[in-house]
């Protein structure tokens, strides 16, 4: 059998991903009846089909599955092939994606600490709510939020992460919380993000009531955090984001660590050849350390 173009493999790649034509073909730079005859040509190359095709909607079929598998591995290879090859092999570059509220609020405030420890690696950061694809190689690792269910990927969950109420100082002096039940008539601040919602919380706690309204939300943590930091409100997020606010004093845990709520919210992504890397290892210890 012969090798399939590559620009077969990359457009199935594309399309599996994706799970459309149209968005693979904005992706790729093609038109869609571009894409379709890249992927009918490997299908024909393969001599099986590689998608199930109900009106509109595409999904791969037990050998399309297996074939991603390995030809997501296969275009990692090659791409850190180039590089190192190319003449920036010489600079050890660490390409890192990571959800936005992490990189800005934990990731960026400690980068003078990873150049101490690892000034020989160029760190470049992207943050986006996307999780990126590996297929390329051109990223190392990705920093994901939610539920860890990636398949044909090494996961890593930050641990020891807790939700709970937080507020600041100034914010707790004008407005005194003892309790829980003290919360439904406060300014509560609604954040879309964390794992465990104000509603949930409540439950957890015994707080009977709903609250009815909130006086701010957003769908970004690091804006409900920084709101809360300006004195205006308790938001309910992750005391891992928060962590340089609690360092300063500009926010505190409004309760005892006993109202807090742990959760497996973050978590380092990678495909298990980029775990070898020696520079993906180092920044995994790094974030050991730091977490620590």
């Amino acid at each position: 059998m012969r090798i399939p173009p590559l620009k077969s493999i990359i457009a199935f790649e594309s399309v599996a991903r994706t799970k459309s034509v149209s968005r693979a073909s904005e992706e790729l730079g093609l038109t869609a009846s571009a894409v379709s005859h890249q992927i009918a040509n490997l299908e024909t190359i393969i001599g099986q089909p590689l998608f199930f095709r109900q009106g509109r909607g595409l999904t791969l079929t037990p050998v399309g599955e297996q074939y991603l598998r390995d030809v997501t591995g296969s275009l990692a290879e090659l791409n850190r092939a180039t590089e190192r090859a190319s003449s920036q092999a010489e600079v050890d570059i660490l390409r890192v994606h990571s959800s936005p509220s992490f990189g800005l609020m934990w990731l960026l405030p400690r980068l003078k600490s990873f150049q101490a420890d690892n000034g020989d690696i160029q760190l470049n950061i992207a943050c986006s709510y996307e999780d990126v694809s590996f297929t390329s190689g051109y990223y190392d690792v990705d920093i994901r939020y939610g539920y860890a269910h990636w398949r044909d990927l090494q996961v890593k969950t930050l641990r020891n992460e807790f939700i709970a109420p937080l507020a600041s100082p100034e914010y707790l002096a004008k407005h005194p919380i003892r309790t829980p039940a003290d919360l439904p008539g406060q300014r509560l601040i609604f954040s879309e993000t964390p794992l465990v919602q104000w509603q949930q919380w409540f439950a957890r706690f015994g707080v009977s009531g709903e609250h009815q309204a909130f006086d701010f939300s957003f769908d970004r943590s690091y804006m409900s955090l920084e709101t809360a930091a300006l004195g205006i409100g308790v938001a309910l997020e992750s005391m891992l984001l928060a962590s340089v606010h609690i360092g300063k004093g500009t926010l505190v845990p409004v309760f005892d660590p006993a109202y807090a709520v742990e959760v497996g919210g973050h978590h380092i992504v990678c495909p298990s050849q980029n775990a070898d890397l020696p520079r993906v290892q180092r920044f995994l210890d790094w974030i050991d350390r730091e977490l620590k």
